[in-house]
Protein backbone atom coordinates (compact mmCIF):
# COMPACT_ATOMS: atom_id res chain seq x y z
CA UNK A 1 0.00 0.00 0.00
CA UNK A 2 0.89 3.76 -0.56
CA UNK A 3 1.14 3.52 3.24
CA UNK A 4 -1.06 6.29 4.22
CA UNK A 5 -3.26 4.36 5.81
CA UNK A 6 -3.23 2.74 9.70
CA UNK A 7 -3.94 -0.84 10.07
CA UNK A 8 -6.32 -2.57 12.59
CA UNK A 9 -5.00 -3.68 16.04
CA UNK A 10 -4.26 -6.91 16.62
CA UNK A 11 -6.12 -9.31 19.75
CA UNK A 12 -5.17 -12.83 20.95
CA UNK A 13 -6.73 -14.85 23.71
CA UNK A 14 -5.17 -18.45 24.95
CA UNK A 15 -6.30 -21.00 27.69
CA UNK A 16 -3.40 -23.19 27.72
CA UNK A 17 -3.20 -24.73 31.18
CA UNK A 18 0.26 -26.43 31.99
CA UNK A 19 1.64 -24.69 28.74
CA UNK A 20 4.09 -21.99 29.03
CA UNK A 21 1.18 -19.39 28.19
CA UNK A 22 2.98 -15.97 28.48
CA UNK A 23 5.68 -17.58 25.68
CA UNK A 24 2.69 -18.64 23.20
CA UNK A 25 1.15 -15.40 23.26
CA UNK A 26 4.19 -13.41 23.08
CA UNK A 27 4.58 -15.60 19.71
CA UNK A 28 0.79 -15.25 18.48
CA UNK A 29 1.34 -11.04 19.06
CA UNK A 30 4.45 -11.59 17.15
CA UNK A 31 2.88 -12.97 14.17
CA UNK A 32 0.05 -9.70 14.25
CA UNK A 33 2.54 -7.35 14.95
CA UNK A 34 1.91 -6.14 10.95
CA UNK A 35 -1.32 -5.00 13.04
CA UNK A 36 -0.04 -2.61 15.23
CA UNK A 37 3.04 -0.97 16.01
CA UNK A 38 2.49 2.01 18.59
CA UNK A 39 2.00 -0.32 21.36
CA UNK A 40 1.57 -3.61 23.05
CA UNK A 41 0.90 -5.89 25.79
CA UNK A 42 -0.60 -8.56 27.53
CA UNK A 43 -2.49 -9.71 30.88
CA UNK A 44 -1.89 -13.20 32.12
CA UNK A 45 -3.47 -15.39 35.07
CA UNK A 46 -2.62 -17.81 37.10
CA UNK A 47 -6.42 -18.42 38.57
CA UNK A 48 -5.89 -16.28 41.93
CA UNK A 49 -5.04 -13.00 39.85
CA UNK A 50 -4.61 -10.60 36.93
CA UNK A 51 -1.05 -9.14 35.79
CA UNK A 52 -1.25 -6.82 32.56
CA UNK A 53 2.25 -5.99 31.25
CA UNK A 54 2.02 -3.06 28.22
CA UNK A 55 4.43 -0.64 26.98
CA UNK A 56 4.87 1.85 23.12
CA UNK A 57 6.97 -0.67 21.20
CA UNK A 58 7.09 -3.58 19.25
CA UNK A 59 6.87 -6.53 20.72
CA UNK A 60 9.87 -8.04 20.32
CA UNK A 61 11.00 -4.11 22.18
CA UNK A 62 8.82 -5.11 25.05
CA UNK A 63 8.97 -8.72 25.67
CA UNK A 64 12.30 -9.64 26.22
CA UNK A 65 13.59 -12.99 28.19
CA UNK A 66 13.50 -11.66 31.39
CA UNK A 67 9.44 -10.53 31.17
CA UNK A 68 8.56 -13.55 29.83
CA UNK A 69 9.87 -15.59 32.35
CA UNK A 70 8.14 -13.84 35.07
CA UNK A 71 4.64 -13.66 33.70
CA UNK A 72 2.95 -17.22 34.72
CA UNK A 73 -0.77 -17.80 34.43
CA UNK A 74 -2.97 -20.71 32.54
CA UNK A 75 -4.58 -17.99 30.13
CA UNK A 76 -3.47 -14.38 28.56
CA UNK A 77 -4.48 -12.10 26.20
CA UNK A 78 -2.88 -10.00 24.37
CA UNK A 79 -2.75 -6.55 21.59
CA UNK A 80 -0.87 -4.56 19.29
CA UNK A 81 -2.50 -1.15 19.08
CA UNK A 82 -2.97 1.44 16.36
CA UNK A 83 -4.84 3.98 17.80
CA UNK A 84 -8.45 5.11 16.58
CA UNK A 85 -10.16 6.61 19.35
CA UNK A 86 -7.53 7.94 22.33
CA UNK A 87 -3.83 9.39 21.14
CA UNK A 88 -1.13 7.15 21.44
CA UNK A 89 0.23 6.94 25.25
CA UNK A 90 0.90 4.36 27.57
CA UNK A 91 -2.77 4.85 29.48
CA UNK A 92 -3.91 3.94 26.35
CA UNK A 93 -1.98 1.25 25.54
CA UNK A 94 -3.55 -2.54 25.86
CA UNK A 95 -5.19 -4.64 27.69
CA UNK A 96 -6.85 -2.33 29.87
CA UNK A 97 -7.61 -3.61 33.11
CA UNK A 98 -10.72 -2.83 35.75
CA UNK A 99 -11.92 -4.34 38.63
CA UNK A 100 -15.35 -4.26 40.32
CA UNK A 101 -18.08 -6.33 41.69
CA UNK A 102 -17.81 -8.71 39.31
CA UNK A 103 -14.33 -9.30 39.43
CA UNK A 104 -11.20 -8.78 37.60
CA UNK A 105 -11.60 -7.54 33.69
CA UNK A 106 -8.62 -7.59 31.28
CA UNK A 107 -9.83 -6.31 27.68
CA UNK A 108 -7.85 -6.20 24.35
CA UNK A 109 -10.23 -4.41 21.42
CA UNK A 110 -9.67 -4.48 17.56
CA UNK A 111 -12.20 -1.69 16.54
CA UNK A 112 -13.37 1.33 16.37
CA UNK A 113 -16.81 2.21 18.55
CA UNK A 114 -19.20 5.54 17.18
CA UNK A 115 -21.09 5.60 19.92
CA UNK A 116 -18.38 6.49 22.81
CA UNK A 117 -19.48 9.62 24.10
CA UNK A 118 -22.98 8.06 24.79
CA UNK A 119 -21.04 5.47 27.26
CA UNK A 120 -19.07 8.18 28.54
CA UNK A 121 -22.02 10.19 29.78
CA UNK A 122 -24.10 6.75 30.86
CA UNK A 123 -20.95 5.62 32.94
CA UNK A 124 -20.76 9.14 34.72
CA UNK A 125 -24.45 8.87 35.34
CA UNK A 126 -23.94 5.20 36.63
CA UNK A 127 -20.93 6.48 39.27
CA UNK A 128 -18.09 6.69 36.89
CA UNK A 129 -15.40 4.03 36.50
CA UNK A 130 -14.83 1.75 39.00
CA UNK A 131 -11.08 1.64 38.43
CA UNK A 132 -9.12 4.94 37.65
CA UNK A 133 -5.49 5.38 36.66
CA UNK A 134 -4.20 6.64 39.35
CA UNK A 135 -1.17 9.11 39.27
CA UNK A 136 -1.54 9.18 35.53
CA UNK A 137 -3.96 10.79 32.76
CA UNK A 138 -7.19 9.28 32.60
CA UNK A 139 -7.63 6.72 29.40
CA UNK A 140 -8.95 8.25 26.79
CA UNK A 141 -10.22 4.84 25.11
CA UNK A 142 -13.40 3.21 23.97
CA UNK A 143 -11.87 0.30 24.56
CA UNK A 144 -11.63 1.54 28.75
CA UNK A 145 -14.65 3.02 28.50
CA UNK A 146 -15.87 -0.89 27.92
CA UNK A 147 -14.16 -1.99 30.13
CA UNK A 148 -15.20 0.01 33.35
CA UNK A 149 -18.88 -0.42 32.36
CA UNK A 150 -18.35 -4.01 32.22
CA UNK A 151 -16.26 -4.05 35.57
CA UNK A 152 -19.18 -1.90 37.30
CA UNK A 153 -22.07 -3.86 36.23
CA UNK A 154 -24.56 -5.12 38.88
CA UNK A 155 -24.87 -8.41 37.20
CA UNK A 156 -23.75 -11.66 39.39
CA UNK A 157 -20.52 -12.69 37.84
CA UNK A 158 -17.95 -11.26 34.43
CA UNK A 159 -19.66 -13.86 31.98
CA UNK A 160 -22.94 -12.23 32.62
CA UNK A 161 -21.83 -8.87 32.85
CA UNK A 162 -20.12 -8.78 29.58
CA UNK A 163 -23.40 -10.29 28.04
CA UNK A 164 -25.27 -7.61 29.20
CA UNK A 165 -22.72 -4.72 27.70
CA UNK A 166 -22.49 -6.12 24.65
CA UNK A 167 -25.29 -5.21 23.15
CA UNK A 168 -25.25 -1.51 24.35
CA UNK A 169 -21.91 -1.08 22.19
CA UNK A 170 -22.55 0.48 18.76
CA UNK A 171 -19.73 -0.06 15.48
CA UNK A 172 -16.69 -2.04 15.08
CA UNK A 173 -15.04 -5.14 17.29
CA UNK A 174 -13.10 -7.93 18.44
CA UNK A 175 -12.72 -8.37 21.94
CA UNK A 176 -10.24 -10.69 24.03
CA UNK A 177 -10.99 -10.45 27.63
CA UNK A 178 -10.26 -12.56 30.96
CA UNK A 179 -11.06 -12.50 34.19
CA UNK A 180 -9.26 -14.78 36.93
CA UNK A 181 -10.61 -17.89 35.27
CA UNK A 182 -11.92 -17.74 31.79
CA UNK A 183 -10.69 -16.17 28.42
CA UNK A 184 -13.82 -14.23 26.27
CA UNK A 185 -13.44 -13.59 22.64
CA UNK A 186 -16.64 -10.93 20.99
CA UNK A 187 -17.89 -9.99 17.76
CA UNK A 188 -19.91 -7.44 16.76
CA UNK A 189 -22.97 -7.69 15.01
CA UNK A 190 -21.68 -6.72 11.46
CA UNK A 191 -17.89 -8.85 11.91
CA UNK A 192 -16.29 -5.54 10.71
CA UNK A 193 -13.11 -6.81 12.19
CA UNK A 194 -12.01 -10.71 11.98
CA UNK A 195 -11.64 -13.27 14.67
CA UNK A 196 -10.90 -16.77 14.58
CA UNK A 197 -10.66 -19.89 17.47
CA UNK A 198 -8.03 -22.74 17.12
CA UNK A 199 -6.67 -25.58 18.74
CA UNK A 200 -3.27 -26.12 20.22
CA UNK A 201 -1.03 -29.02 19.80
CA UNK A 202 -1.38 -29.93 23.36
CA UNK A 203 -5.39 -29.17 23.91
CA UNK A 204 -5.20 -25.99 24.51
CA UNK A 205 -6.96 -23.07 23.10
CA UNK A 206 -6.31 -19.32 21.12
CA UNK A 207 -8.52 -16.60 19.75
CA UNK A 208 -6.46 -14.67 16.95
CA UNK A 209 -7.26 -11.84 14.75
CA UNK A 210 -5.46 -13.50 12.01
CA UNK A 211 -5.04 -17.37 11.17
CA UNK A 212 -1.15 -16.65 10.65
CA UNK A 213 -1.12 -16.31 14.55
CA UNK A 214 -2.78 -19.67 14.97
CA UNK A 215 -0.04 -21.22 12.19
CA UNK A 216 3.35 -20.33 13.91
CA UNK A 217 1.65 -21.84 17.00
CA UNK A 218 1.13 -25.16 15.04
CA UNK A 219 -2.66 -24.37 16.11
CA UNK A 220 -5.69 -26.14 13.82
CA UNK A 221 -8.28 -23.73 12.55
CA UNK A 222 -11.32 -24.23 14.28
CA UNK A 223 -13.84 -21.61 12.61
CA UNK A 224 -14.47 -17.90 12.42
CA UNK A 225 -15.82 -16.37 15.78
CA UNK A 226 -19.22 -15.14 14.04
CA UNK A 227 -20.66 -11.88 13.85
CA UNK A 228 -22.75 -11.18 17.42
CA UNK A 229 -21.34 -14.16 18.82
CA UNK A 230 -19.90 -14.53 22.53
CA UNK A 231 -17.57 -17.69 23.32
CA UNK A 232 -15.96 -18.55 26.49
CA UNK A 233 -13.11 -20.93 27.19
CA UNK A 234 -12.44 -22.22 30.34
CA UNK A 235 -11.39 -26.12 31.38
CA UNK A 236 -14.79 -27.59 30.25
CA UNK A 237 -13.93 -25.71 26.58
CA UNK A 238 -15.32 -23.85 24.51
CA UNK A 239 -18.77 -22.37 24.89
CA UNK A 240 -20.64 -20.07 22.63
CA UNK A 241 -23.94 -17.76 22.56
CA UNK A 242 -25.62 -15.51 20.15
CA UNK A 243 -26.11 -12.03 22.13
CA UNK A 244 -27.39 -10.32 19.22
CA UNK A 245 -28.11 -11.25 15.41
CA UNK A 246 -25.56 -10.85 13.13
CA UNK A 247 -25.75 -8.49 10.20
CA UNK A 248 -22.74 -9.24 8.07
CA UNK A 249 -20.49 -6.50 6.79
CA UNK A 250 -16.79 -7.50 7.33
CA UNK A 251 -13.93 -5.22 5.79
CA UNK A 252 -13.59 -5.12 2.47
CA UNK A 253 -9.77 -3.82 3.00
CA UNK A 254 -8.85 -6.42 5.02
CA UNK A 255 -9.04 -8.51 1.86
CA UNK A 256 -7.44 -5.80 -0.09
CA UNK A 257 -4.79 -5.07 2.44
CA UNK A 258 -4.19 -5.51 6.25
CA UNK A 259 -4.41 -8.50 6.86
CA UNK A 260 -1.11 -10.60 5.92
CA UNK A 261 -0.97 -12.73 2.81
CA UNK A 262 -0.96 -16.04 4.16
CA UNK A 263 -3.72 -15.62 6.58
CA UNK A 264 -7.22 -16.92 5.47
CA UNK A 265 -10.41 -14.75 6.06
CA UNK A 266 -13.89 -15.88 5.71
CA UNK A 267 -12.44 -19.36 4.15
CA UNK A 268 -10.44 -17.71 1.30
CA UNK A 269 -6.67 -17.18 1.70
CA UNK A 270 -6.06 -13.68 1.40
CA UNK A 271 -2.97 -14.26 -0.97
CA UNK A 272 -4.98 -15.96 -3.46
CA UNK A 273 -7.89 -12.90 -3.22
CA UNK A 274 -4.97 -10.50 -3.72
CA UNK A 275 -3.75 -12.38 -6.98
CA UNK A 276 -7.14 -12.52 -8.13
CA UNK A 277 -7.96 -8.32 -7.93
CA UNK A 278 -4.50 -8.59 -10.01
CA UNK A 279 -5.52 -10.63 -12.77
CA UNK A 280 -9.25 -8.80 -12.65
CA UNK A 281 -7.42 -5.27 -12.59
CA UNK A 282 -5.15 -6.57 -15.87
CA UNK A 283 -8.55 -7.31 -17.68
CA UNK A 284 -10.29 -4.12 -16.69
CA UNK A 285 -6.98 -1.63 -16.78
CA UNK A 286 -4.64 -3.05 -19.35
CA UNK A 287 -1.38 -1.33 -19.89
CA UNK A 288 1.61 -1.30 -22.59
CA UNK A 289 4.74 -2.01 -20.78
CA UNK A 290 8.20 -4.20 -20.88
CA UNK A 291 7.56 -4.71 -16.72
CA UNK A 292 5.09 -5.36 -14.45
CA UNK A 293 6.71 -4.53 -10.53
CA UNK A 294 4.41 -4.42 -7.29
CA UNK A 295 5.08 -1.41 -4.85
CA UNK A 296 6.32 -4.01 -1.77
CA UNK A 297 5.32 -5.67 0.00
CA UNK A 298 1.54 -5.37 -0.66
CA UNK A 299 1.18 -4.96 -4.11
CA UNK A 300 3.12 -8.31 -4.90
CA UNK A 301 0.57 -10.53 -4.74
CA UNK A 302 -1.64 -8.41 -7.42
CA UNK A 303 1.48 -7.43 -9.66
CA UNK A 304 1.83 -11.30 -9.85
CA UNK A 305 -1.74 -11.74 -11.02
CA UNK A 306 -1.64 -8.79 -13.05
CA UNK A 307 1.67 -9.98 -14.89
CA UNK A 308 0.10 -13.47 -15.33
CA UNK A 309 -3.22 -12.27 -16.86
CA UNK A 310 -1.24 -9.29 -19.33
CA UNK A 311 1.45 -11.40 -20.52
CA UNK A 312 3.97 -8.80 -18.96
CA UNK A 313 7.24 -10.00 -17.39
CA UNK A 314 6.69 -9.49 -13.64
CA UNK A 315 10.40 -7.98 -11.84
CA UNK A 316 11.05 -6.43 -8.55
CA UNK A 317 12.11 -2.76 -9.45
CA UNK A 318 12.51 -1.78 -5.94
CA UNK A 319 14.86 -2.89 -2.89
CA UNK A 320 13.20 -2.89 0.54
CA UNK A 321 15.26 -2.06 3.80
CA UNK A 322 12.97 -4.10 5.59
CA UNK A 323 14.67 -2.07 9.13
CA UNK A 324 12.83 1.17 8.45
CA UNK A 325 9.32 1.60 9.83
CA UNK A 326 6.55 1.78 7.89
CA UNK A 327 6.18 6.03 7.01
CA UNK A 328 3.09 6.94 7.92
CA UNK A 329 4.23 7.05 11.54
CA UNK A 330 5.85 9.93 10.70
CA UNK A 331 4.55 12.89 12.20
CA UNK A 332 4.73 15.34 9.29
CA UNK A 333 4.65 14.70 5.30
CA UNK A 334 8.06 16.09 4.97
CA UNK A 335 9.83 13.00 7.45
CA UNK A 336 6.93 10.87 5.34
CA UNK A 337 8.55 11.12 2.56
CA UNK A 338 12.01 10.84 4.08
CA UNK A 339 11.20 7.78 5.11
CA UNK A 340 9.97 6.49 1.89
CA UNK A 341 13.11 6.85 0.17
CA UNK A 342 15.04 5.56 3.11
CA UNK A 343 12.52 2.19 3.06
CA UNK A 344 12.52 1.65 -0.98
CA UNK A 345 15.47 1.91 -3.47
CA UNK A 346 14.64 1.50 -6.90
CA UNK A 347 16.64 -0.89 -9.28
CA UNK A 348 18.31 1.48 -12.04
CA UNK A 349 19.18 -2.09 -13.74
CA UNK A 350 15.78 -3.28 -13.99
CA UNK A 351 14.00 -0.24 -14.90
CA UNK A 352 15.92 2.52 -16.88
CA UNK A 353 15.05 2.46 -20.27
CA UNK A 354 11.55 0.47 -19.88
CA UNK A 355 7.98 1.10 -19.78
CA UNK A 356 6.85 -0.17 -16.25
CA UNK A 357 3.51 -0.91 -14.78
CA UNK A 358 3.08 -0.17 -10.73
CA UNK A 359 0.63 -2.16 -9.02
CA UNK A 360 -0.03 -0.97 -5.15
CA UNK A 361 -3.60 -1.98 -3.59
CA UNK A 362 -4.89 1.14 -2.90
CA UNK A 363 -3.78 5.05 -2.98
CA UNK A 364 -4.93 7.46 -0.01
CA UNK A 365 -3.14 11.50 0.36
CA UNK A 366 -1.34 10.70 -2.99
CA UNK A 367 1.82 11.64 -1.91
CA UNK A 368 3.31 8.56 -1.77
CA UNK A 369 2.30 7.27 -5.31
CA UNK A 370 3.84 10.68 -6.28
CA UNK A 371 7.53 10.04 -4.54
CA UNK A 372 7.32 6.63 -6.25
CA UNK A 373 6.70 7.87 -9.49
CA UNK A 374 9.53 10.31 -9.39
CA UNK A 375 12.04 7.96 -8.08
CA UNK A 376 11.45 5.46 -11.22
CA UNK A 377 11.71 8.73 -13.65
CA UNK A 378 15.02 9.45 -11.40
CA UNK A 379 15.93 5.61 -12.12
CA UNK A 380 15.44 6.03 -16.10
CA UNK A 381 11.78 4.23 -16.16
CA UNK A 382 10.50 5.85 -19.88
CA UNK A 383 6.72 5.19 -18.82
CA UNK A 384 5.41 4.91 -15.24
CA UNK A 385 1.30 3.24 -15.35
CA UNK A 386 0.29 3.19 -11.66
CA UNK A 387 -2.47 0.15 -11.56
CA UNK A 388 -4.51 -0.30 -8.22
CA UNK A 389 -6.33 -3.24 -6.87
CA UNK A 390 -9.07 -1.58 -5.16
CA UNK A 391 -11.34 1.41 -6.27
CA UNK A 392 -10.57 5.30 -5.15
CA UNK A 393 -10.83 5.85 -1.92
CA UNK A 394 -12.97 8.32 -1.40
CA UNK A 395 -14.76 8.11 2.01
CA UNK A 396 -12.70 7.64 5.72
CA UNK A 397 -13.39 4.99 7.92
CA UNK A 398 -15.29 4.84 11.15
CA UNK A 399 -14.34 1.17 12.07
CA UNK A 400 -11.45 0.95 13.48
CA UNK A 401 -9.18 1.49 10.17
CA UNK A 402 -7.52 5.13 11.00
CA UNK A 403 -8.21 6.62 7.77
CA UNK A 404 -7.69 10.64 7.07
CA UNK A 405 -10.36 13.02 7.08
CA UNK A 406 -11.96 12.94 3.87
CA UNK A 407 -10.39 16.13 2.62
CA UNK A 408 -7.62 14.00 2.85
CA UNK A 409 -8.26 11.23 0.98
CA UNK A 410 -7.08 12.17 -2.83
CA UNK A 411 -9.85 10.82 -4.72
CA UNK A 412 -12.54 12.53 -2.64
CA UNK A 413 -11.79 15.79 -4.55
CA UNK A 414 -10.82 14.88 -7.78
CA UNK A 415 -11.88 12.98 -10.85
CA UNK A 416 -9.04 10.02 -11.66
CA UNK A 417 -7.33 12.18 -14.32
CA UNK A 418 -6.81 14.82 -11.35
CA UNK A 419 -5.17 12.45 -9.23
CA UNK A 420 -3.27 10.88 -12.45
CA UNK A 421 -2.02 14.87 -12.97
CA UNK A 422 -1.01 14.76 -9.16
CA UNK A 423 1.07 11.87 -9.10
CA UNK A 424 2.43 12.78 -12.65
CA UNK A 425 1.84 9.07 -13.61
CA UNK A 426 1.25 8.67 -17.59
CA UNK A 427 -1.90 6.88 -16.60
CA UNK A 428 -4.33 4.89 -13.66
CA UNK A 429 -6.39 2.62 -13.50
CA UNK A 430 -8.36 0.95 -10.45
CA UNK A 431 -10.00 -1.83 -10.14
CA UNK A 432 -13.82 -1.86 -10.31
CA UNK A 433 -15.79 -2.16 -7.36
CA UNK A 434 -17.38 -5.41 -8.52
CA UNK A 435 -14.15 -6.63 -9.26
CA UNK A 436 -12.52 -6.19 -6.57
CA UNK A 437 -15.92 -7.90 -4.80
CA UNK A 438 -15.72 -10.69 -7.38
CA UNK A 439 -12.15 -11.29 -6.87
CA UNK A 440 -13.17 -12.29 -2.77
CA UNK A 441 -15.34 -15.13 -4.26
CA UNK A 442 -17.65 -14.14 -1.34
CA UNK A 443 -21.11 -12.89 -1.67
CA UNK A 444 -20.80 -8.74 -2.06
CA UNK A 445 -23.78 -8.49 1.10
CA UNK A 446 -21.37 -9.90 3.44
CA UNK A 447 -18.86 -6.47 3.02
CA UNK A 448 -18.42 -3.29 4.57
CA UNK A 449 -17.53 -1.18 1.20
CA UNK A 450 -18.18 2.15 2.81
CA UNK A 451 -14.58 3.89 2.37
CA UNK A 452 -15.38 2.56 -1.55
CA UNK A 453 -19.00 2.97 -1.63
CA UNK A 454 -20.29 5.35 1.34
CA UNK A 455 -22.54 2.99 2.37
CA UNK A 456 -21.72 2.96 6.37
CA UNK A 457 -23.57 -0.18 7.45
CA UNK A 458 -24.00 1.61 11.27
CA UNK A 459 -24.61 5.23 11.42
CA UNK A 460 -22.32 7.40 12.27
CA UNK A 461 -22.48 10.62 14.27
CA UNK A 462 -22.61 14.06 13.51
CA UNK A 463 -19.09 15.78 12.84
CA UNK A 464 -17.87 16.55 16.28
CA UNK A 465 -18.27 12.88 17.09
CA UNK A 466 -15.57 12.12 14.17
CA UNK A 467 -12.35 12.27 15.72
CA UNK A 468 -10.32 9.73 17.39
CA UNK A 469 -9.17 12.34 20.03
CA UNK A 470 -13.41 12.46 20.62
CA UNK A 471 -13.05 11.29 24.25
CA UNK A 472 -10.22 14.08 25.08
CA UNK A 473 -11.88 16.24 24.05
CA UNK A 474 -13.87 18.62 27.11
CA UNK A 475 -16.53 20.11 24.92
CA UNK A 476 -19.88 18.23 24.81
CA UNK A 477 -20.80 17.03 21.32
CA UNK A 478 -24.67 17.29 19.68
CA UNK A 479 -26.48 13.93 19.45
CA UNK A 480 -27.71 12.66 16.20
CA UNK A 481 -26.37 11.01 13.52
CA UNK A 482 -25.46 11.91 9.40
CA UNK A 483 -28.18 10.25 7.60
CA UNK A 484 -26.45 9.93 3.82
CA UNK A 485 -23.71 8.41 5.13
CA UNK A 486 -25.83 5.32 6.80
CA UNK A 487 -26.66 2.17 5.28
CA UNK A 488 -29.84 0.23 6.49
CA UNK A 489 -28.89 -3.95 6.15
Amino acid sequence: MAGEARDACGVVGIYAPGEDVARLTYYALYALQHRGQEAAGMAISDGQSVVVYKELGLVSQIFDELVLKSLHGKHAIGHTRYSTTGSSSWENAQPTYKSGPVGHLALAHNGNLVNSLDLKRALAEAGGDPTPQRGRMSSTSDTDLVAAHIASSDEADMHSAIRSVLPRLDGAYSFTMMDENRVFGARDPQGFRPLCLGRLPEGGWILASETCALDLLGAEFIRDIEPGELVAIDDDGVHSERFVEARPAACIFEHVYFARPDSALMGQNVYATRYRMGRRLAQEQPAEAELVMPLPDSGVPAAQGFALESGIAYGEGFVKNRYVGRTFIQPTQRMRQQGIRMKLNPLREVIEGRRVVVVDDSIVRGNTTRQVVSMLREAGAREVHIRVSSPPIKWPCFYGIDMPDQDELIAAGGSIDDVQSYIEADSLGYLSHDGMVAATQIPADTFCTACFSSRYPVPIPVEQLRSKQVLEDPSPAPRGHVEWQTEKK
